[in-house]
């Protein structure tokens, strides 16, 4: 059994919210993330869901990235995919969140900014049940696509392969903050024993030689 999930593939993490987190070309991966899931059949999404008054939250962007001591949020960051706003919503061309199999809400906590969709703590110790819904469904191979490649996309593919799925990692699906974190994040997919394809057409390839 195959499932497609896409990660925080949400506006937030778009230019369509300039002043959240905007990664370029986010808002460009739909059909992409449609192609993959067109290959699975059970599909799954992730979505960061903040809290304003969150206390890694800092005032502009200048500030971000600076080191926490909390032990489940670990750099500053400003305010973004909050509940109700537009940067919560899921990027234009994907499913209604209602249209999935399964949803994980990460993040909620003030204390907590998790990366990984699999666990609510950076420790890993806190499921979010989507792995144990995955099991349960008999699920052995993940389609991994989202934003942003270099945190949250890459962290729960690292999740899914350490809980012993085959993870494919659709880098056509993806996009990254920065080109030095995505060649940073591949390589440690790599190792990991993580597939990385360059799209879906590829991605279906594989899929086929390896039943």
């Amino acid at each position: 059994m195959i499932a497609a999930f896409d990660v925080d593939a949400q506006r937030t993490f778009t230019p369509l919210c300039p002043h959240e987190l905007p990664v370029v070309g986010g808002d460009e991966i739909a059909a992409e993330l449609n192609a993959q899931a067109q290959l699975a059949q059970l599909r799954i999404a992730s979505k960061d869901a903040h809290c304003p008054t969150a206390k890694w939250v800092v005032a502009s962007h200048a500030e971000m990235l600076q080191p926490l001591d909390y032990p489940d949020a670990d750099l500053t960051w400003v305010r973004h995919a909050e509940p109700g706003t537009e940067g919560f919503e899921l990027i234009p061309g994907l499913p209604a969140p209602a249209e999935y199999d399964f949803l994980v809400y990460k993040g909620v906590e003030t204390a907590m900014h998790p990366y990984g969709a699999c666990y609510h703590d950076l420790a890993g110790r806190i499921s979010t049940g989507v792995i144990e819904w995955l099991k349960c469904h008999q699920v052995d191979t993940v389609l991994v696509g989202g934003l942003a490649l270099d945190f949250c996309v890459k962290t729960t593919a690292l999740q899914l392969a350490a809980a012993g799925f085959n993870v494919y990692l659709n880098l056509a699906a993806c996009r990254a903050i920065s080109e030095t974190g995505a060649s940073t994040a591949c390589e440690e997919m790599r190792q990991a024993g993580i597939t990385l394809v360059k799209d879906s057409q590829v991605l279906a390839a594989k899929l086929q030689g390896s039943h």
